[in-house]
């Protein structure tokens, strides 16, 4: 650890009094819409950020009013698995009391509320508590909501992992009590309190940890500071493989960040598995940089001290050594859009969800379709990593009214491309404060402008994993795709190439800082030289690599801003 000054975000949180701060003077008072002070980052622990639609900003300056300040809330739900009668209260709070009216599913596998005035913070916080619900540690510096591949054909091998997942996701909690009384009107606790594993100033930097059942990569393994990897024998969990280290966050300009992939530790049984998540939790609060905090994450540390070092302190913390870890592979990271049969006997409808933005329009109810469906339902819903919704458990007298509905809400749509749903963005625009270009919002014209060229092209079938994010932060996880976009400017993107289907290699930078029209006449060229010049079965990312139209990243750390 450096001597360098403390970052001030290390001087709040200590201050904070285990995150409860003065977020109860601020909830009284009239005078603004917003939070103030270190109130503004420690609601995060909360699981909000304070945003305001950045749409209408000049517009209100101009009328000498302060921002429209509102909170985007995400719900905690690890592994992705609510039930229909949760999802009703969240649909009906987001309908009467958020300002777009929209659930958004994230890659995160939860739902984020967009648009929460001041004075509905409190009761949407009591509402998820009378659903079984909260949001606790979905953002700050804490591990946050805990991906499980969203697998809806091996149910008994599903359930194993998305166990471990909610154990994980439970035993890494903050431990204050702050949540509740500050939202829940709880009595406050009297006795000293401390948080045994994440720390009385909490982590450096944001955690983030996954489930993973091969052969899909659904969630993005490496883009996650510890990932736990199914092994499985005839249906039964066997234990994981654990990976540490993975995440994809970058700063423009800064040759000091980059993304990384996730290192190999090795193989533990199950049982082992909350005290090896604890070890790589606590080893990263007393080691990672609080100093800096671009160079706070998990990633980081790794690289300072070495893996080796970082994996013989995790093992002597934990108490179990790592055996020699087991082989996988994965076949692909999208989700199975429409009916498959599970293992069971019941059947799981995978439905798309553009960008995972469940709204009401006018020729597409999408919010009001899956609400009805959530009425009838008598399984449960599980969100995935890649912004979809799986309605998941139908019993076959079940299924073709499920089926009825989901098409009367336009919920299921045959034409949708391969190309379509091999597509992600960020939020971007209007809400996030960090967006320096669209994402959300123009997606739609990248996605049609793609199946354009490939139709052109001869391939119309075809897909390249495209994702597109409105700022370096990795939200989007563009630095996983075959190609990527990375915002700088309003619309002003980097243009990454090389990355593979699997999920397992950085893109590299092929041309930067470069507006719309030079990107689609710079994919013009690539797709068509791909169509020409591919090899049976070859993905985009793996023929740009190969054909030596980009150098494969081999060691971010080094290699990563080479041009």
């Amino acid at each position: 650890m450096s001597n360098d000054k403390l970052s001030d975000n290390e001087r709040l949180k200590s201050e904070s009094n285990l995150l409860r701060g003065t977020i109860r003077d601020d909830l009284a008072d009239a005078l603004t819409g917003g939070f103030t002070g270190d109130n503004f980052q420690l609601i995060r622990f909360h699981g909000m950020y304070q945003q305001d639609d950045r749409d209408i900003r000049q517009e209100r300056v101009a009328q000498k009013l302060e921002p429209l300040h509102t909170v985007m809330l995400r719900v905690r739900l690890p592994g992705g698995i609510i039930t229909p009668q949760q999802w009703l209260g969240i649909d009906q709070f987001a309908r009467e009391h958020t300002q777009y009216g929209s659930i958004r599913i994230t890659n995160r596998q939860t739902v984020q509320f967009h648009g929460v005035l001041k004075q509905n913070i409190k009761p949407v916080h009591q509402l998820l508590h009378r659903l079984g619900l909260d949001s606790r540690a979905t953002a700050g510096d804490v591990n946050r909501n805990v991906l499980c591949t969203a697998n809806p054909v091996e149910s008994a091998l599903h359930q194993q992992a998305y166990e471990w997942a909610k154990k994980i996701s439970e035993h890494l909690l903050p431990r204050t009590n702050a949540y509740a009384e500050v939202w829940l009107d709880k009595e406050k606790v009297m006795q000293p309190e401390e948080e045994p594993i994440l720390g009385n100033s909490y982590l450096p930097r944001k955690f983030k940890t996954a489930v993973v059942i091969p052969p899909q990569n659904d969630v993005d393994l490496h883009a996650n500071d510890l990932s736990f990897v199914a092994i499985g024998e005839q249906g039964k969990l066997i234990g994981f493989n654990v990976l540490v280290g993975g995440g994809l966050a970058m700063t423009q300009g800064d040759n000091s960040t980059w993304p990384r992939l996730a290192s190999e530790f090795g193989f533990i049984a199950p049982e082992a598995t909350l005290a090896v998540a604890e070890a790589v939790v606590s080893t990263q609060r007393d080691w990672g940089n609080r100093t800096n905090r671009r160079n706070a994450k998990t990633k980081y540390t790794l690289e300072r001290v070495g893996v080796e070092v970082f994996k013989a302190e995790v093992e002597r913390r934990s108490g179990h050594t790592f055996a020699p870890a087991q082989a996988y592979a994965f076949t692909g990271r999208g989700d199975r859009i429409g009916w498959v049969a599970g293992v069971d006997g019941k059947y799981h409808l995978t439905l798309f969800i553009p960008s995972g933005r469940l709204v009401d329009k006018a020729d597409s109810p999408l919010k009001s379709g899956v609400a009805e469906i959530a009425r009838i339902h008598r399984g449960d819903f599980r969100l995935t990593a890649n912004q979809n919704l799986i309605i998941a458990g139908v019993d076959e007298t079940n299924r073709e009214q499920i089926d009825g509905l989901a098409r009367r809400y336009g919920l299921v749509r045959d034409e949708l491309s391969p190309q379509r749903k091999s597509a992600m963005a960020c939020v971007s625009f209007p809400t996030c404060p960090l967006a320096m270009a669209e994402a959300e919002r123009v997606l739609p014209d990248f996605i049609q402008a793609l199946e354009t060229l490939l139709q052109r092209h001869g391939i119309p079938d075809e897909a390249l994993i495209f994702r597109i994010t409105g700022c370096p932060n990795g939200c989007g996880r563009a630095m996983l795709a075959e190609m990527g976009l990375v915002g700088r400017a309003p619309g002003r993107y980097s243009l990454y190439i090389g990355g593979n289907r699997e999920g397992t290699r950085i893109p590299r930078l092929y041309r930067d800082n470069i507006d719309v029209n030079t990107i689609l006449n710079e994919v013009d060229d690539l797709i068509g030289r791909w169509a020409s010049g591919r090899t049976a079965g070859e993905g985009f990312g793996d023929y740009v690599v190969r054909s030596g139209v980009v150098i494969p990243v081999v060691d971010s750390a080094k290699d990563f801003h080479l041009s």
